[in-house]
């Protein structure tokens, strides 16, 4: 790959959209380091929560009854809960530690060599031409195991196409669209499903008491749209994105060089076949634990993939063990770990990198809080959702509209529970008041709640991935990245729309007892 880029006035990469990525790139990359944009972000929160406040802005809670209005935060009370809370917002910021941990035993799998030479294997078996679809298949697999794919596959997503001889953050942007803006496809149920079910029935009892829901009434659709996000981001990646990657973004000539994944040595091959061996005893003795009837990492009513389940709540407890136990194998076996100060330096190593998104997941953390105790995301979304329902528009436009403004919700509240709690029991009500049942609404929904999580740097993970971006080019920036994957999401948002109308035109299930109509026929 060449490490110049062509002139601008190259006509191969003059079209409308390369200008308009150009574009965003450039008022993105403008934007303060993440840092001080979460900074700034929440001194305008606590402004604008003032100002407001002057003027009794308020809403009533469609769940609890309750009117919400602002909270000025720049009173003394607030400062004081404010600073007094300051330490807990960041240790409680749920994205810190689970990257933390998880990324502890990964480094050791990495340092040691198993992550590389497992790689070696894997790219040996992938045809070239296959690679793309391979990681975003993997991608979508990782939403069994909740927050897993943004600290294990869309990082590997870089190693494996640097390795490969693409571009590295062609793999990154092609896992993290896997990953998060495919984050409503899924080839089997997920913790998602019983998550959003629980949500949807109440709001539907709202309308009719009598009212169920099945956990699994969107799994057909969410098992299809699988298939759709594959080919989407697939054909996105290879003639959009990597194409531009190549002319317009260099790799950084001091950034680390590709591991030759073209052989490997005998001695590597054994340690590998060992590390594979002890983590599949590992993943054994796993299975014996959790799948009799009474094992303690099941969930009091039995299930092992509800989310009180202890098993869904180890989840990174877990990869770090499955992936420190072959790393600690390998190494002794290939020689790379020597005595266990290597195991705690190849930790260390690890953390080491991670700094700059610690000091930013201080920050975001300290936004998140200011945000959400000022309730102008709640506001904002409730707002929404009522002038959707003023619009009193057909049930396929209505359908459109309301992924359109799930989509921008998104970019103000990124847990998608929180959103369906608090628009649910408004949209849900009302189309079933039309005829639309609740499980087609929860489709649409999941759709909208998936394709701007891409582009939002408010999403919790988003400064992870421009760290991510750095190992390879050096001046990524929040502009940069929310380019790359814009047409992703705009994609996304357009084919998986129609989609969804032509599955609910065919008449084709949504899932266990998914209805398209209200009441059921």
């Amino acid at each position: 790959m060449s490490q110049t880029t062509s002139q601008p006035s190259d006509p191969e990469h003059n079209s409308w959209m390369d200008r308009f990525l150009n574009t965003v790139e450039r008022v993105g990359n403008k934007l303060p380091d993440p840092s001080l944009m979460f900074l700034y972000g929440t001194l305008i929160v606590w402004i604008c929560s003032a100002v407001l406040a002057q003027f009794n802005v308020e809403m009533i809670h469609p769940t609890t009854g309750q009117a919400i209005e602002v909270n000025n935060l720049l009173t003394g009370d607030a400062m004081a809960d404010f600073l007094s809370s300051m330490v807990t917002n960041f240790t409680g910021f749920a994205p810190l530690g689970i990257v933390l941990v998880a990324m502890l035993g990964v480094g050791v799998s990495e340092k040691s060599g198993f992550i590389n030479t497992g790689l070696k294997k894997l790219l040996n078996l992938t045809h070239d031409k296959l690679l793309t679809p391979m990681l975003v298949v993997v991608a979508i697999l990782s939403h069994l195991a909740a927050d897993a794919g943004y600290v294990l596959v869309i990082p590997l997503g870089g190693i494996i196409f640097h390795a490969a001889g693409r571009h590295p953050l062609a793999g990154i942007v092609t896992a993290f669209a896997g990953v998060s803006g495919g984050f409503a496809a899924s080839f089997v149920p997920t913790g998602t499903d019983p998550l959003l079910q629980g949500f949807t029935q109440s709001a539907a009892q709202i309308f009719d008491p009598d009212y169920l829901v099945n956990p699994l009434c969107n799994l057909f659709f969410t098992a299809a749209s699988g298939i759709l996000v594959v080919l989407v981001v697939w054909f996105i990646t290879d003639k959009v994105v990597e194409p531009r990657l190549d002319w317009h973004v260099p790799i950084d000539h001091d950034a680390e060089e590709a591991t030759d994944m073209g052989s490997y040595t005998d001695l590597e091959s054994r340690a590998f076949k060992m590390a594979g061996l002890a983590m599949l005893a590992g993943l054994a003795l796993l299975a014996l634990y959790v799948f009799p009837e009474d094992s303690p990492m099941r969930s009091p009513d039995g299930e092992l993939t509800a989310l009180a389940a202890p098993l869904m709540k180890s989840i990174v407890p877990l990869i770090f063990l499955i992936f420190v136990l072959p790393g600690i194998v390998y190494g002794l076996v290939a020689g790379t770990f020597e005595r266990a100060k290597d195991i705690i330096d190849a930790m260390g190593e690890t953390m080491s990198a991670m700094g700059s998104y610690m000091v930013m997941a201080f920050f975001c953390a300290q936004f998140l809080a200011s945000f959400g105790n000022s309730n102008l995301g709640t506001l904002l979304a409730l707002s929404g959702a009522e002038v959707l329902q003023a619009l009193d528009l057909s049930g396929q436009v209505t359908i459109i509209f309301m992924i359109l403004l799930t989509a921008v919700v998104n970019l103000l509240i990124g847990s998608a529970s929180a959103k369906w709690a608090l628009i649910g029991p408004i949209l849900i009500p009302m189309l079933m008041a039309v005829g639309i049942a609740p499980e087609l609404t929860q489709a649409a929904y999941r759709v909208g709640d998936s394709v701007s999580n891409i582009i939002s740097p408010l999403m919790v993970f988003f400064p992870l991935i421009v760290v991510y971006c750095q190992r390879y080019v050096k001046d990524t920036g929040i502009g940069s990245l929310a380019s790359l994957m814009m047409p992703y999401s705009l994609s996304l948002l357009v084919l998986w729309s129609i989609f969804l109308l032509i599955y609910w035109a065919i008449g084709l299930p949504l899932g266990i007892q998914g209805h398209y109509v209200y009441p059921p026929q």
